[in-house]
């Protein structure tokens, strides 16, 4: 992947939970499954995993887990290969999230604009879920 010639989707909110809360929503599949998709997900690394949805499915490998703090894993499907990571900061109201996607080529517009409106959908669908939770 050529990084020079790739944008980036990112989102970035401060949620007020603590990290080890968000951690939990982040890397437990029933809690994945609430606000994401259907997976196979595992905190470990090199773990190959799967998202699924009505639309089809995204291949992933775990990448780097660093507990209430750094998750990444890679985001693959049909032509698109990127990876995602999360960053928790512990701020004095909460937790500041950020998701960022990277690997969005110039030519993969479409890919780009609907990760752009999803990941905004699926945070609103990640912060809901962490208000129910304990």
């Amino acid at each position: 992947m050529n990084e020079a010639a790739t944008r980036s989707v990112i989102v970035e909110r401060e949620i007020p939970f603590p990290p080890e809360k968000i951690w939990r929503a982040l890397t437990q599949p029933h809690l994945i499954e609430e606000w994401l998709m259907k997976n196979s997900f595992k905190p470990v690394v090199d773990h190959r995993f799967s998202l699924n949805a009505e639309w089809g499915g995204v291949d992933c490998q775990v990448r780097t887990v660093e507990p209430n703090r750094t998750l990444s894993y890679s985001w693959d499907t049909k032509d698109l290969e990127s990876v995602v990571t999360w960053t928790l900061t512990p701020t004095g109201k909460g937790t500041l999230l950020r998701m960022e996607q990277v690997g969005f080529r110039t030519d993969q517009e479409p890919y780009y604009r609907g990760a752009t409106v999803g990941w905004k959908r699926n945070f609103a669908a990640l912060e809901q879920l962490l208000s129910r939770i304990d």
